[in-house]
């Protein structure tokens, strides 16, 4: 499933081609992905005229002149194409503008696409209980210490709660506790300032690393231009079952409610 990285690179992708773009189509090519399309989304965003780009958590948002924001989901295997040669099956929503055409690709159909009023967006039901981004001002040490406050459960599962902060996946997860030093099963509401101090710095060097590389390649991930993301090449310990962490030590797999868990626990304590 693409994670904030895939997410951001994609929001980066579709604004070279929609900032400020007037959507003259917005076409539904069936009935829904993981949810029904919204039945009004042709006629609520034909004709507007896109005002913003961006992201909250997993999720990319379109804004329009409208008043309205189309919030999107990747799913497992979700991707906008740009200027596609042609429209096949799996291209289920079309939105054109005057000079570019985009599909909607998702051939496994675990993606959506919602559409709500801009200004009611902090309460649609997915945002509204969402911890800070990991990029932004809010996600600090002492915040996590307040969030971890008292908490069993393993840090790995901790950062994978959207409750406690936003967008993280299993890939970045892996490899940030890795950079801190922190073992996966490392009880949560036991890790010190310092430590903690260090794992929200190797979050954020992990995420600003896989933007930068337009995020990793799994199964059918690739930008909005068709490009492959290459940060897979530079994964420390993920997918790296018996090779040489960089600490010298050898990474492990391990399997946490049905999640792969990499570490290497030579370096991770």
């Amino acid at each position: 499933m693409p994670e904030l990285p895939e997410v951001e690179t994609t929001v980066a992708g579709l604004r070279t081609v929609l900032a400020d773009a007037r959507l003259t189509l917005v076409e539904p090519r069936r009935a829904d992905l993981r949810f029904p399309f919204p039945a009004d989304l042709r006629q609520r965003l034909t004709g507007a005229t896109v005002t913003g780009l961006g992201r909250r958590a997993k999720y990319g948002l379109i804004e329009t002149d409208r008043g309205d924001t189309m919030i999107f989901h990747l799913g497992m295997s979700g991707r906008w194409r740009i200027d596609p040669a042609d429209i096949g099956k799996h291209d289920h929503l079309l939105v054109e503008t005057e000079r570019h055409r985009l599909a909607l690709h998702d051939p496994r159909r675990f993606g959506f696409v919602h559409l709500v009023e801009s200004a009611g967006l902090a309460a649609y039901p997915a945002f509204a209980a969402l911890g800070p981004e990991p990029l932004g001002d809010a996600f600090t040490a002492d915040h996590l210490a307040r969030a971890l406050a008292g908490r069993v459960a393993p840090i790995k599962a901790m950062l994978l709660d959207q409750h406690i902060v936003a967008g993280l996946g299993n890939i970045y997860v892996c490899e940030a506790l890795n950079i801190a030093g922190i073992a996966p099963t490392r009880e949560a509401g036991r890790i010190g300032k310092a430590r903690l101090a260090r794992l929200v710095d190797a979050i954020r060097t992990v995420l600003r690393a896989a933007i930068a590389a337009g995020g990793s390649t799994l199964r059918d991930y690739a930008r909005p231009n068709g490009e492959l993301g290459y940060f897979a090449k530079d994964w420390r310990v993920y997918g790296c079952e018996g090779e040489t962490c960089p600490c010298g030590g050898t990474v492990r797999r391990r399997v946490d409610s049905g999640r792969s868990t990499f570490y290497c626990p030579s370096c991770q304590r």
